[in-house]
């Protein structure tokens, strides 16, 4: 479609893209966007800096990150960690307080209720032959005056206490508050960013690329497209080429290499250390621009629906 048919109005029929335009500019509906060349990483860049590492290591889910990023994200998940805990600490102690505050008052209100029934007891004796003491219960008809003036008392008294409990938007005294929201107790363990998994220093292990030429220096390196190669067969490394690295010797291969070679034998062929499974750990790298790389390469940005 054209420029000008992308913006044509005047048309019978609701398009996609007037729908996709329309759905954009109201802020309703998840949105979907492709991701570009300069969105998606290369295998030797940093998870968090997205930069080419100089000191990468990768952890065991093989998530590949510079030692100093995540060294300083770990820190500072500490920290927050710790704050988080300061404060669930302190409410805890507060409702702990509130709590012992609300049974001192029931405490309280049993006991001024008590004292009013003890203090309504009549402590003398009603003498049965004296018919003065009945003057004031019984009206001339025969009925009892008192118990319905107390129970009109007692009806005008719940229906005006029922009345003043009642929430007004429009009174400030009665408008209704909203509790403070109550923390739930932090995880101690500090997650991975991109798998959130736990995370801990020991975890981390050093990976060594292996530079296509020794002679060039970093900068020099890092200008050139194809930068680093496998440290057995010599293959050019790159988004496209499935890796691994080693756990002992930290070298990073291809998988072609792993299925051929190394798995034979689960010798290191650099360090000449044996090896298991959970030694060789599959690197995350980036996507290469066609569906079959398996990175997803579609952003969503869920927003608000207004359904009918």
């Amino acid at each position: 479609m054209t420029r000008h048919g992308k913006n044509c109005t005047a048309g019978a029929v609701y398009t996609y893209h007037e729908k996709k335009k329309d759905t954009a500019a109201s802020g309703y509906g998840t949105q979907r966007v492709r991701l570009g060349k300069d969105a998606v990483k290369d295998f030797d860049c940093c998870c968090l800096s997205l930069q080419p590492c100089k000191d990468p290591v990768v952890t065991k889910d093989g998530y590949l990150y510079e030692r100093e990023a995540i060294l300083e994200y770990i820190l500072h998940q500490k920290t927050e960690i710790a704050k988080k805990m300061k404060a669930f600490e302190k409410q805890k102690q507060a409702l702990k307080s509130e709590g012992q505050l609300e049974s001192c008052s029931e405490e309280r209100e049993k006991v001024e209720k008590f004292k009013k029934r003890e203090g309504s007891i009549v402590s003398k004796p009603i003498n049965p032959f004296i018919s003065g003491q009945f003057k004031e219960m019984a009206s001339p008809n025969g009925s009892v005056s008192s118990s319905v003036s107390s129970s009109s008392s007692a009806s005008g008294t719940s229906v005006s206490s029922s009345s003043s409990s009642l929430p007004s938007f429009w009174i400030p005294s009665l408008t209704p508050e909203s509790k403070p929201t109550l923390l739930k107790k932090p995880s101690k363990s500090v997650k991975c960013p991109m798998s959130g998994q736990p995370l801990k220093m020991s975890d981390l292990i050093t990976v060594r690329f292996t530079p296509l030429d020794p002679s060039l220096d970093r900068v020099a390196l890092l200008t050139r497209q194809d930068r680093y190669v496998c440290g057995v067969t010599k293959d050019t490394l790159g988004n496209s080429v499935p890796c691994a690295v080693l756990r002992p010797s930290g070298c990073v291969v291809t998988l072609e290499c792993v299925e051929k070679l190394i798995r034979k034998d689960m010798i290191d062929p650099v360090s000449g250390d044996e090896l298991k499974e959970k030694d060789i750990i599959v690197l995350q790298r980036g996507g290469t621009g066609f569906a079959a790389s398996g990175v997803d390469l579609c952003a969503k940005e869920a927003r608000p629906v207004m359904q009918a």
